[in-house]
């Protein structure tokens, strides 16, 4: 088992890129993964406030704490696994991700609140999925240059990447995913449109 000394030692061996492409596919790489755990937590969180009835309000601040935790969480569980202990790795999370999760969760929740009915929608409808879907993706695409801005800077996922460790979900597969998720979310929202205007 990998010791937390040997993930040290590795750090000499990760440098970090300063600009051009190497630089935006790193920062786009931690986008994808940091809106993976925002995306479990806030649909999460929405669909819990839903169906329970909860009033707006606490829906969204649910699905805000949700994206937190599951963006965190999915930061930190290939770092345990590795074998960095929880002391190490939970300061890293909060360095790589805060800023990333907060800015996904503004720009997300406030186009659903955004689009007419949206909240209000139910868990049964076009409108709720594709303005989540949509709303998702746009703040992935708006925390890309923050994202990017950090780690030029070692701040952000440098965090994680100076460690030599690297899990989460299969970045390609998370792209097309946002993708489609945009596409839909899209399509939803101006088939809204056109029927009430």
């Amino acid at each position: 088992m990998p010791t937390a000394t040997a993930h040290h030692d590795a750090v000499h061996h990760h440098e970090l890129p300063t600009g051009g492409r190497a630089l935006t596919g790193m920062a786009i790489s931690a986008t994808l993964h940091c809106l993976t755990g925002c995306a479990i937590g806030e649909i999460a969180g929405m669909v819990v406030g839903t169906a329970a009835g909860l009033s707006n309000g606490t829906t969204v601040i649910l699905s805000i704490a949700l994206a937190f935790v599951f963006g965190y969480g999915l930061t930190s569980l290939p770092l345990l696994r590795a074998g960095l202990a929880l002391v190490t790795v939970l300061p890293i999370a909060f360095a790589s991700d805060t800023l990333s999760i907060a800015v996904m969760e503004a720009v997300d929740n406030a186009i659903v609140l955004a689009v007419p009915g949206a909240i209000d929608a139910g868990l049964d409808t076009t409108l709720f999925w594709g303005s989540l879907a949509f709303a998702l993706a746009i703040a992935g695409a708006v925390a890309m240059p923050v994202n990017r801005w950090l780690i030029a800077r070692g701040r952000g996922h440098a965090a994680v990447h100076e460690t030599g460790v690297h899990g989460g979900p299969p970045v390609r597969l998370v792209g097309a995913v946002a993708a489609i998720a945009f596409v839909f979310g899209a399509v939803v929202l101006i088939a809204e449109a056109l029927k009430s205007s």
